[in-house]
């Protein structure tokens, strides 16, 4: 087919020039606006030029059963984007995330699995996350492309970035999409600033270095008292007991620990709720008295199985109300929460959930900490002992 021969040329094109530019990157640090204004520029010939034309073959070629005729230029698409060297995100219209570039993952120094299905907003400040949600729904709905400003939670030298969002409507879906590319360390559009400004050098960031060694730390001291609970023969509710201790103050200002028992999986309940030191009693007692079936967030993460991230909660009854009905999140004034479910394979029943509160001066949980948690959790739910009685054999 010409148009197939043409367009295949077109994108091997593209290709080589996405190579010449990752060559560039080893420019100086002074030159590469430039670098970042072709990639742009490439960038949004593929959305302009690249897309439609295959949008129009796969159209054209499409057969009688609505298969895709052609599914090699779809994986050079897909190969493409993940080689491009601008950070790009594909969203859909409420900023969840439905792909990730490698260099995106590098900025948000996350895994592109597991951000995957997750608001793109949760990694961003709290004061930056409703003005790109809002941005991203405009471009849904066909109100045209958008840049902003936009500030990343995780603390880094480049906090700053420009976000440059466009519409895309993938093959055969029926929904359209929208492409964000980030510029690190970038306070406005290409060409604003003093003429010939020289950017910093890039330099490894020390607080950071030190924080990954920090989690490293966690988990191997997590996994040695797991090793040690499962040879002593600990039953789950000790097991849940010594992670929770494992993960308190270093991890998270409170950890909450709930238990779905074997014999009754419709009745969990609180095994242990650790508070600051200097919380008062009366206040850890009214957490370990919580009944979990009144915890909105504990609920999603029993049933379904749901994961949640939250910096700054809007929904301050997320996590119930104590005793004398305040709601929890307002009166021991959280400002970050994890609610993980506690499971040995994606597949696998809940056995349980834990919930990490940050308050205070404390800086929230960015989504490596999530993506360590969501490892460690699945840790416990693999040493939490099966106490089921087995059905006897027949003719045992």
């Amino acid at each position: 087919m010409p148009g197939a021969q043409e367009f295949g040329a077109e994108l091997t094109d593209f290709r080589r020039r996405v190579e010449e530019l990752r060559t560039a990157r080893a420019l100086p640090s002074q030159e590469r606006p430039s670098l970042l204004d072709a990639a742009l520029f490439e960038l949004q010939h593929a959305v302009d030029v690249l897309w439609p034309r295959y949008e129009e073959l796969a159209a054209a070629t499409r057969g009688p059963g609505g298969g895709r005729a052609d599914p090699q230029e779809q994986q050079l698409l897909r190969a493409l984007f993940q080689r491009l060297p601008v950070a790009a995100v594909l969203l859909d219209r409420d900023a969840v995330v439905r792909r990730m570039n490698f260099a995106a993952t590098q900025l948000f120094n996350t895994r592109a699995g597991y951000a995957t299905g997750r608001p793109l907003t949760t990694s961003l400040r709290q004061d930056a996350q409703a003005a790109l949600r809002s941005q991203v729904a405009a471009v849904a709905r066909g109100e045209g492309d958008r840049s902003l400003t936009v500030w990343l939670s995780q603390p880094t030298a480049d906090g700053e970035a420009r976000v440059t969002l466009a519409a895309l409507r993938p093959p055969g879906e029926p929904h359209p999409a929208v492409l964000a590319a980030f510029q690190p360390g970038m306070a406005g559009p290409p060409g604003e600033g003093a003429a010939g400004a020289r950017r910093p050098e890039s330099r490894p960031d020390l607080a950071e270095v030190t924080r990954h060694a920090e989690l490293l730390d966690l988990v191997d001291d997590m996994a040695a008292a797991l090793l040690r609970t499962a040879l002593a023969g600990a039953g789950p509710e000790a097991v849940l007991a010594g992670a929770a201790e494992v993960l308190h103050g270093r991890f998270a200002d409170w950890v909450i620990a709930d238990l779905v028992p074997e014999a009754d999986p419709g009745a969990p309940r609180r095994v242990v709720a650790l508070g600051p030191r200097e919380a008062v009693g009366d206040r850890t007692a009214s957490l370990a008295e919580q009944d979990p079936a009144d915890c909105p967030l504990v609920v999603d993460a029993l049933r379904e199985g749901v994961s949640a991230l939250r910096m700054s909660p809007y929904d301050a009854d997320a996590f119930g109300q104590d005793a004398t009905g305040a709601p929890v999140l307002v009166r021991e004034e959280v400002t970050s929460l994890l609610c993980i479910p506690l499971r040995a394979s994606a597949t696998g029943p809940v056995r349980g959930a834990l919930t990490f509160f940050r308050t205070g001066g404390r800086g929230v949980f960015e989504m490596a900490e999530a993506g360590v948690a969501d490892r460690i959790a699945r840790h416990i739910a693999l040493a939490m002992p099966r106490t089921a009685p087995r059905a006897a054999a027949p003719g045992a």
